[in-house]
């Protein structure tokens, strides 16, 4: 098969699998990860390379740039606790955890190289996390802290990733040589992102046409990656801050027509990015594989067994501490949070441990050292070790231990979304209330109709946003459609006025809830 063959052939399989692991409710990153690990056994399969230099930036920033811009500014805020602590304290201790164990199963592996194995297989990932969070309702707190900690742990991780790999490559780094550098390389990068997001934008609102617009967002997230990087700066750091600062002011930029396209191109760029990662990872462990003996694929099997172990136990024991330490200071009044549920109970406290599952970028980080790197080959094998076996134990285990815990979720965001559905209709209405038309008279009856749920609401708010006539007008534009597909079929129409024609009625399907 020609490469080209094989990549349809591969985004195919990974639409399968992300489909069956809808149907049986398992995250779909674990398929891919059992799919990259039968690539490196599949007879006669394609052997890519890429750039190291180049991984980080293809398959980080664009990742998270996308995960930074659905962030909640407020939820971070407002759980800033639990967040700085699995961000720096957790990735920390795995980072140490792991380099011990590394170091005492391969006493020749230096301690820099062993430390940038920490940093590789230290940040869990969200993806996954939040693929089976979304089948079930968990206490939204729980699910915010999560989302914020795999945004900000890249940043942390990666840090200490680029200061171990640095003393390998420089062999003599003295940290106080590096701590002023690192100090003014974060402040830099907040300032970086702050300012990018105010620059950025106004220029980019001058390109209207979607196609240009959706290029013009993935190019300048790549080029304020590269510019941190030259600068010194932490790309992650300042494209999270610069995404969380875009999303305060882009959706009043954006018109609706550039943003509804925007969104479905980036939602499919990370799932394909997502199945490279996994894919390239894969066929870069088959001639790792293949050049070791037997004794030495037990040794590192055995080794990424270990390492394993270490990455769960240290969350699991770092969580456990954290909840009873918090709870103690609650109790003895020398600590009062602003909500009373910060402490998380012993259930939620185990599926924060249990959400602790590695993905692309402790791939990416693994693929992105170079070449001559020491254990370079190890490094790659446990990264990949850690992430199968986590996405596999954990993420097919997740969904179980929740339900059977039976938490639940009071549902905040929808009680928000009914009460905002109700002022923003009130301020529709309003503005239309001294039109004398008889289109104004027909939207106010409408407007009107919407508004008395909010009467009968406990809280206030408008909890289903279909308006009374869209039914009608769905049966009405699906009418239309047959119409103006006879007249195509009996060519009294040709081809480009059917497709103008069709594009207005999509928009008048989509308006009315279609």
């Amino acid at each position: 098969m020609s490469t080209f063959e094989w990549i349809i052939a591969l985004l195919l399989g990974a639409v399968a699998l992300s489909a069956l692991a809808r149907r049986i409710k398992v995250p779909y990153p674990t398929f891919l990860a059992i799919g990259g690990a039968l690539i490196a056994f599949v007879p006669n399969s394609p052997s890519w390379s890429l750039d190291p230099g180049l991984a980080l930036a293809l398959f980080v920033a664009p990742v998270l740039l996308d995960a930074a811009y659905d962030t909640s500014l407020r939820d971070l805020r407002k759980n800033w606790v639990p967040v700085s602590t699995l961000v720096v304290v957790a990735v920390g201790l795995t980072t140490a955890g792991v380099a011990y164990v590394a170091h005492r199963l391969f006493p020749d592996m230096p301690w820099a190289a062993a430390v940038a194995l920490g940093a590789i297989v230290a940040p869990p990932d969200a993806a996954a996390a939040v693929a089976i969070l979304s089948q079930v309702k968990l206490p939204y707190r729980m699910i915010k802290v999560l989302e914020g900690e795999s945004l900000l742990n890249d940043a942390s991780a990666l840090l200490i990733y680029r200061i171990a790999v640095g003393a390998v490559v420089m062999e003599h780094l003295k940290w106080n040589e590096v701590a002023p550098t690192i100090a003014l390389g974060l402040v830099g990068s907040v300032l970086a992102g702050l300012v990018a997001g105010r620059v950025i934008p106004p220029i980019m609102e001058r390109v209207r046409e979607v196609p240009s617009a959706i290029i013009v967002q993935f190019a300048t997230t790549f080029l304020i990656w590269i510019g941190a990087e030259h600068l010194g700066l932490s790309g992650i750091l300042t494209i999270v801050v610069y995404a969380i600062t875009l999303a305060q002011s882009a959706p009043a930029r954006v018109p609706a027509r550039l943003r509804v396209p925007s969104y479905a191109v980036w939602e499919t760029t990370v799932f394909v990015l997502n199945v490279l990662a996994f894919m390239l990872i894969g066929m870069q462990m088959r001639p790792i594989w293949t050049k070791l003996d037997a004794d030495v694929r037990w040794e590192y099997c055995a080794a990424a067994g270990w390492i394993l172990l270490t990455v769960i136990l240290v969350r699991l024991l770092w969580v456990t501490f954290y909840r009873t330490t918090l709870r103690l200071l609650i109790a003895h009044g020398i600590y009062r949070p602003k909500d009373p549920n910060q402490a998380a109970s012993p259930e939620g406290g185990l599926i924060i441990s249990w959400c602790g599952m590695r993905g692309l970028v402790t791939l990416a980080t693994a693929f992105a050292l170079p070449e001559n790197f020491p254990y370079r080959d190890f490094i790659v094998f446990i990264a990949f070790a850690v992430v199968l076996g986590s996405l596999v134990i954990q993420g097919l285990t997740l969904r179980p231990l929740i339900l059977a815990f039976g938490l639940r979720d009071d549902d905040p965001v929808g009680i928000e979304v009914a009460r905002a559905r109700a002022i923003a209709y009130r301020a529709a209405l309003d503005a239309i209330e001294d039109d004398p038309s008889e289109e104004a008279e027909i939207l106010r009856l409408e407007y009107r109709a919407i508004l008395m749920q909010a009467d009968d609401d406990p809280h206030g708010g408008i909890p289903n946003g279909e308006l009374p006539a869209d039914p009608l007008r769905r049966r009405a534009i699906e009418a239309a459609r047959r119409s103006i597909f006879d007249l195509r079929a009996t060519e009294v129409i040709g081809d480009d006025a059917f497709h103008r024609l069709e594009e207005e009625l999509d928009r008048a399907e989509l308006s009315a809830g279609g």
